[in-house]
């Protein structure tokens, strides 16, 4: 009897401490967006590392240009891109500062401005100069404008391919607008840690931005190329990073990328919502999503191809929309968030 008893006071105390942290809101939400303020850290830290490099490895091989150091170059903006495409749902705080995120990334681009402000620069027989990129707007300051040079078949076999002077002095000039723009995006957000750690709208105001990043997944980045969205034409233009066909790799990235800074305080705010189910169920989504990879690490354009394998990309579609929908029909409902407006998909 008195082990009964033991146990009934026991579970009594579970029950009571569990009801104690789930009503305890302001603690509880505080707690997430320390998860969530130290998972963007990190991302921004390795953001900053990699572009760092990129910015030194684009300056070595125009010193010295060679084949070999070209593909190094090629690899660090891979992984500087990819780096920022794991951070690329976060779209509040210091990234917000002067177009920030656009810097890094001008996309959509219909009308191939990336392209047309290049040949602009590269043609206007003046030498090309970091003041240029830092005032020729966000087409020419990021990721998009490096791609454009390090891989645009095209572009490649013209007289102004890379090693060429002013396509090296546009490089060296982007990958180093990048690398600072990194810096200072790091720097600012270790000091918005305690705005952001004592602002309780921002428990929101992340829950809506990762919601946004699924929708900009599934329905611009997927579902647009393949032809489920839009003129229902399939179309890697309409992707990004299709020069150097890493349209997949960065949606692999972003859902990597949410996973290990969003999920967390996400997990934790569920666990203690009236649906604790949708945590565990969320989790094992993303792994179903992940699991497409690295059998996707290519090229979109085959895939998309009438002899392509279609299905493959049909069935990441299927499992990233049964993410989007646990995430931004089920877990937000049940934490009462608003959906509302997102400016960061390009209209």
């Amino acid at each position: 009897m008195q082990r009964l008893t033991r146990l009934l006071l026991a579970c009594t105390w579970l029950l009571a401490s569990g009801l104690a942290v789930a009503g305890d809101t302001t603690d509880l939400d505080r707690q997430a967006r320390h998860l969530w303020y130290d998972g963007i850290l990190s991302g921004y830290q390795a953001l900053a590392r990699e572009a760092q490099t990129f910015a030194r490895v684009a300056g070595d091989y125009c010193q010295a240009p060679e084949q070999t150091t070209l593909a190094q170059v090629r690899d660090a903006w891979q992984r500087a891109f990819l780096a920022w495409q794991a951070v690329r749902f976060v779209d509040f705080g210091p990234v917000e500062n002067d177009n920030r995120a656009w810097q890094f990334q001008f996309w959509p681009d219909p009308k191939n401005l990336v392209a047309r402000k290049a040949r602009a620069l590269l043609t206007s027989g003046a030498p090309v100069t970091r003041e240029q990129v830092e005032q020729g707007g966000v087409a020419v300051q990021g990721f998009p404008m490096a791609e454009y040079l390090l891989f645009d078949d095209a572009f490649g076999t013209s007289d102004q391919a890379l090693p060429a002077t002013s396509s090296c002095a546009l490089l060296t000039a982007v990958a180093g607008h990048i690398a600072d723009n990194s810096q200072q995006l790091l720097a600012d957000w270790q000091a918005f840690r305690p705005h952001y750690l004592d602002t309780a709208q921002f428990r929101d105001t992340t829950l809506r931005a990762g919601v946004a990043a699924l929708e900009i997944l599934e329905e611009r980045r997927l579902a647009q190329p393949m032809g489920l969205r839009g003129t229902g034409k399939r179309s890697v233009y309409v992707a990004d990073a299709w020069r150097s066909g890493r349209s997949l790799a960065g949606i692999e990235a972003s859902v990597r990328g949410l996973h290990q800074y969003f999920f967390p305080g996400l997990a934790l705010l569920l666990e203690h919502s009236d649906q604790p189910e949708l945590g565990p169920w969320i989790d094992a989504q993303f792994g179903e999503v992940l699991e497409h990879f690295p059998a996707l690490r290519q090229p979109m354009a085959p895939l998309l191809a009438p002899e392509g394998h279609f299905g493959a990309l049909q069935g990441l579609y299927v499992d990233l929309s049964q993410l989007a929908v646990l995430v931004n029909d089920q877990a937000a409902v049940a934490l009462g968030v608003v959906r509302g407006f997102n400016s960061s998909d390009g209209d």
